[in-house]
């Protein structure tokens, strides 16, 4: 899927998102759009890697995933692979690991869901205070973890102007 079909599929999602929420179509599109390779990563229309903690209720699917870790002896429930890395100038562990993911039955579930995880946890509260603004938005999900790659933030930031252009275009056609 092209970055210009994403955008227009499933940026009705986004914006319905925002209207019932307030949280940024912008952010939500292009956090949305890294989690899933835009489009290319999202089975059973699971857009933002949300756990699925209990594993056991039907909703849920056994995925192949990445995460970050400062140490070589973190836990998590199935390891594949462990490898040293530096990001950011700092030494971590590339952990390969299958984890049990969120699914559902449309995109709209899923971006709706997402945004009440978010709204629901308490630790993201300081991203809820800068909804509006995507920037601001994704910097406090970031610091407040809710992905293990250091350099979050700055990948998703670096996607705003090019999902912001794309939808310029867009909605400049006749």
């Amino acid at each position: 899927m092209t970055k210009e079909a994403f955008i227009q599929a499933y940026l009705p999602h986004a914006v319905q998102t925002q209207q019932k929420t307030g949280i940024s179509a912008i952010a939500i599109l292009v956090q949305a759009a890294w989690e899933s390779g835009w489009g290319k990563f999202a089975p059973g229309n699971m857009f933002f890697g949300v756990k699925d903690t209990d594993g056991i209720n039907g909703n849920e699917q056994l995925l192949t995933t990445t995460e970050y870790s400062s140490r070589v002896d973190a836990k998590f429930a199935n390891i594949i692979k462990v490898e040293p890395v530096v990001r950011n100038g700092k030494k971590l562990y590339k952990y390969t690991i299958k984890a049990y993911f969120r699914k559902y039955a449309t995109p709209e579930e899923c971006f709706t869901d997402h945004a009440n995880f978010i709204i629901n946890n308490p630790r993201y509260a300081k991203a809820l205070a800068v909804k509006a603004n995507p920037v601001q938005f994704i910097e406090a999900i970031a610091a407040a973890g809710y992905a293990t790659d250091p350099n979050y933030a700055t990948n998703l930031k670096q996607l705003i102007a090019s999902v912001e252009k794309i939808i310029q275009t867009q909605t400049n056609q006749p």
